[in-house]
């Protein structure tokens, strides 16, 4: 008898931020298991790009631009995806944004951009996903925080104040819901190397972007960041009926950083 794993055939899955990196890894690899993906992304071209590629490979997916820091235009999307598919299964929100300094240096309109998209983002798209999957009879809902949720990291005041938001909001929505079939996690990826690690060393360490890349990728025990693929097979996993059992729980993937603190 032959057994499919980790299928996610005819789910419906919303994944925000899906226009590049960890997001994108993630809505492929959603596709490729069955789901219809809807990419969200504040870029429309980014979006439509990422939907094409997963066609192109026989996946099912839309496109559309969305800001999740503003919670009426994710409400319009959840109505509309609702309105088309009935029901959404899976929330992953990815969408974020990162921010550099110690409190001294993190004025509060920088603080407030962060929170914005990070925090507020993440409570827009549970907010507006969860009656339909509470009518539904359950869902799962997968939040993207990291390890500075988990530990002590230098100069990311704002970013971690956010990214321990969100991993505490999972707790409280993941205790809230689990009598209404509701499962709610967070992963806690260490450095991922993803478009944005290029774009931030070429900007800013232009002259010594080897150098500054290797010291990025030797703060994991494992001397190396991970990989956008690495995280979407984790969440994969965590949407999938095999994690039927998991809930409120945080997941680093962090190539030893964690558990490793004395390493460095």
């Amino acid at each position: 008898m032959k057994t499919e794993f980790f299928s996610l055939s005819g789910k419906i899955a919303v994944v925000t931020g899906a226009g590049s990196g960890i997001g994108a890894a993630i809505a492929r690899r959603f596709a490729l298991a069955g789901a219809h993906v809807h990419i969200w992304d504040t870029a429309s071209d980014r979006s439509g790009a990422v939907a094409d590629q997963i066609v192109d490979e026989g996946g099912s997916a839309t496109a559309s631009k969305v800001d999740v820091s503003h919670a009426d235009s994710v409400q319009s999307a959840i109505d509309t995806i609702i309105r088309d598919d009935s029901r959404v299964d899976i929330l992953v929100n990815n969408a974020g944004v990162s921010s550099i300094g110690d409190i001294e240096n993190t004025p509060p309109e920088e603080l407030e951009r962060v929170f914005n998209v990070n925090v507020a983002g993440v409570a827009n798209g549970m907010r507006a996903v969860l009656p339909a999957m509470t009518n539904a009879g359950g869902g799962v809902i997968l939040n993207m925080a990291s390890i500075v949720s988990l530990v002590g990291v230098k100069e990311r005041f704002a970013y971690s104040a956010s990214k321990g938001a969100v991993l505490t909001m999972t707790y409280s929505v993941a205790i809230d819901y689990v009598k209404k079939g509701i499962r709610c996690n967070c992963i806690c990826p260490a450095r991922i190397h993803t478009p944005f690690v290029d774009d931030y060393l070429a900007r800013n360490y232009p002259d010594s972007t080897d150098v500054v890349f290797k010291q990025l990728s030797d703060y994991q025990p494992m001397g190396r960041m991970g990989t956008p693929d690495e995280v979407a097979a984790l969440a994969h996993y965590l949407c999938s009926d095999e994690a039927a059992f998991v809930t409120g729980n945080a997941y680093p993937i962090d190539g030893g950083v964690c558990s490793m603190p004395g390493f460095s």
